[in-house]
């Protein structure tokens, strides 16, 4: 048996060690603390990089439509266009921009473009905005329909080889302007041509497609804001 003196002794050893465990875990906790305290702060670091990232972006953005309109305005009517706050410059004028089924560009909207994209370009690769300018998107847009489809996947399709040739065709003629001889090499790299065949219709209040607004041709500019703000939170996130 144990004397009370090797109990006693037993009792402190044991003491000693739950000392020892528990100083560890405070320890530990503390470093966790310390960790989770500079992560959050590292948070809100970058949360306000975004927040001013945004809005820089907005700024810019509402600049950009203020100078688009300006210039645009006198001539949305008779063109048949509009500028929407996202900087989408819509074309709606079925008529004016290609033969039913054809790519190829009428008359009317070759004119139309000689004017119009020279002045466009002029604005967007003005010092201010020129080197926020991710992409310039040419976009081909249809209806749903297409005269003798045997199914709507075939109506898709179809659809989607139109505007991809339309909006080839709108690209050729761009770069084919005089007036656009000096920026020529900037377009090379940003100005891209989408078709996108009747994924994106105009739906009235009730849901149900325009089919004549659905056809259109749409010129589209793209901030580099979204890649700035991606590139933030991957320093944030694993």
């Amino acid at each position: 048996m144990l004397s009370d003196e090797e109990k006693l002794g037993g009792i402190r050893e044991q003491e000693g060690h739950w000392v020892a465990v528990s100083d560890l875990m405070a320890g530990l906790m503390m470093v966790f603390l310390l960790i989770s305290i500079v992560f959050m702060v590292n948070v809100e670091k970058q949360r306000k990089k975004i927040t001013d990232v945004a809005i820089l972006y907005d700024h810019l953005r509402t600049q950009l439509y203020q100078d688009l309109l300006t210039e645009f305005e006198p001539d949305l009517a008779q063109w048949g266009a509009e500028l929407q706050n996202d900087l989408t410059f819509r074309f709606n004028k079925t008529e004016l921009l290609f033969a039913q089924g054809e790519s190829d560009l009428n008359p009317e909207f070759k004119i139309i473009l000689a004017d119009f994209f020279p002045r466009y370009l002029k604005i967007i690769t003005a010092d201010k905005y020129r080197d926020d300018i991710l992409e310039v998107r040419i976009e081909g847009h249809t209806s749903s329909a297409w005269m003798g489809a045997i199914s709507d996947d075939d109506a898709y399709i179809y659809n989607m080889a139109l505007s991809q040739a339309r909006t080839r065709s709108t690209l050729a003629y761009l770069l084919n302007l005089s007036a656009v001889n000096n920026e020529k090499q900037w377009l090379k790299t940003y100005l891209t041509a989408n078709g996108l065949s009747s994924a994106k219709v105009v739906v009235n209040e009730l849901g149900e497609e325009n089919g004549e607004r659905s056809r259109r041709v749409e010129f589209k500019v793209r901030t580099d804001a979204e890649g700035k703000i991606a590139t933030i939170l991957e320093d944030i996130l694993p």
